[in-house]
């Protein structure tokens, strides 16, 4: 399944589909430490990942129009487990653990690190990824070890260039076009501000795309 949507995958632009997905209704589900503790491996989820400061849990606010759905903190960091979110019988969200500025013990972070990777490797649900970038400062080390393991795995990547809202137009879309260029044909990049609401529509459009056709 990830081989047949990674080939598919264009960088023709925002996807044009009908919503079958309420995002709104979303609901949180469970939190998991390793993979073990994930729900069972059914239907199909899309994960979020991205460093620390990325926003990621202000993203799965902002698209399911919930303000607390995802824990969110000013402290980087504090996603430090797998968190699944419903958004229906078969289809789901997935907020992974943040890399980068976590001010944590070693032995923490290699925790997380060695249950991530099982994930990102054996979760057979697992149908498309959202990398999450600071619009001013992309492609860091992390991103490119994602955009690597990615293409290693045939999985479809989404990246959204967030916090754009810092930018005037004119520079957010000098640094889209600039990470287009950088990244694999596969890869489709969008800007992104969760705070005001930039970019939503595309999101829901690419995370439909990818969960359309799950089978219940």
């Amino acid at each position: 399944m990830r081989g047949a949507l990674y080939n598919k995958v264009s960088r023709c632009g925002p996807l044009l589909l009908k919503m079958s997905i309420t995002f709104n209704q979303a609901r949180f589900l469970i939190s998991a430490a390793k993979l073990s503790q994930c729900p069972a491996d059914t239907g199909a989820e899309v994960a979020f990942c991205g460093r620390s400061n990325a926003g990621k849990s202000s993203a799965i606010n902002a698209l399911c129009r919930q303000k607390s759905l995802a824990r969110t903190s000013k402290t980087p960091g504090r996603t430090q487990l797998i968190n699944f979110f419903a958004l229906d019988e078969h289809r789901k969200l997935v907020d992974l653990p943040g890399y980068g500025y976590a001010k944590v013990p070693m032995a923490v972070k290699d925790h997380w690190h060695k249950h991530l990777d099982e994930y990102l490797r054996n979760r057979q649900a697992l149908r498309g990824m959202i990398l999450l970038m600071d619009i001013r400062h992309p492609l860091k080390e992390f991103d490119v070890m994602m955009l690597e393991w990615c293409a290693e795995a045939e999985l479809p990547l989404h990246i959204l260039l967030t916090k754009a809202d810092k930018l005037k137009k004119g520079p957010q879309k000098s640094s889209v076009l600039a990470v287009r260029r950088a990244v694999p044909d596969f890869v489709t990049v969008q800007a992104f501000s969760a705070p005001k609401q930039v970019g939503l529509d595309e999101l829901g459009a690419k995370i439909q795309y990818w969960l359309e056709d799950v089978e219940e």
